[in-house]
């Protein structure tokens, strides 16, 4: 069965919606990069029907898992998953209202956030939003044990991943445009980058 379930995506849509209805515009297109098991998409292309959103991933078995999920989903406003590795230029998707990063940076290597930051500001006009969500590290130290904890995991299974550090992450994304606007604390010991296209 194509259809993958990930329980933290379960877990933390909810709030990421609750945020994300504060940053998003009312119409547009959203780029999803990294959409993994695809409960994401279905789950915010349900709660922002004035939307368009565009999944995508760089690994075949998500993008298999985002279309099953879509294909059950009902939704129109959902698109078909693209391939897209962050790494890669150009991307397949030439402009966007906002872009979306959910869970990508640290459980990809660091050039996967570079790129992150280089491909939303080609895509996105000044004053649209980039998020990012995920755990971080402040100022080089971990949050939580459990972050600390994480990080080793992560690390294990490859030593190119791993949370990152906050003002890493601002400072490759001022590079390319875009301003750190908000930080807000989430559940679990994640945080919500909102980024704003300056130049």
């Amino acid at each position: 069965m194509d259809r993958r379930t990930s329980p933290a995506a379960q877990r933390n849509l909810g709030a990421i919606e609750g945020v994300l209805a504060e940053v998003l515009p009312a119409q547009g297109l959203v780029l999803e990069i990294a959409s993994g098991s695809g409960e994401h998409a279905v789950g915010l292309a349900a709660a922002f029907p004035g939307l368009t959103w565009q999944p995508s991933d760089a690994d075949p078995e998500a993008l298999a898992s985002t279309n099953a999920w879509a294909a059950g989903s009902g939704l129109t406003n959902l698109r078909p998953a693209l391939h897209l590795d962050a790494t890669q230029w150009p991307w397949p998707v030439r402009e966007a209202d906002a872009v979306v990063c959910i869970n990508m940076i640290h459980i990809a290597p660091w050039a996967a956030c570079l790129g992150l930051m280089r491909g939303a500001a080609a895509l996105l006009q000044v004053g649209a939003p980039l998020y990012v969500y995920g755990a971080m590290k402040i100022d080089g130290e971990f949050t939580a044990p459990s972050n600390a904890d994480f990080d080793a995991s992560l690390r294990a299974r490859d030593p190119a991943w791993g949370l990152r550090d906050l003002a890493a992450v601002a400072a490759a994304a001022r590079t390319h445009g875009l301003e750190l606007a908000r930080t807000l604390a989430m559940p679990a010991n994640n945080f919500s980058l909102i980024f704003k296209k300056i130049v």
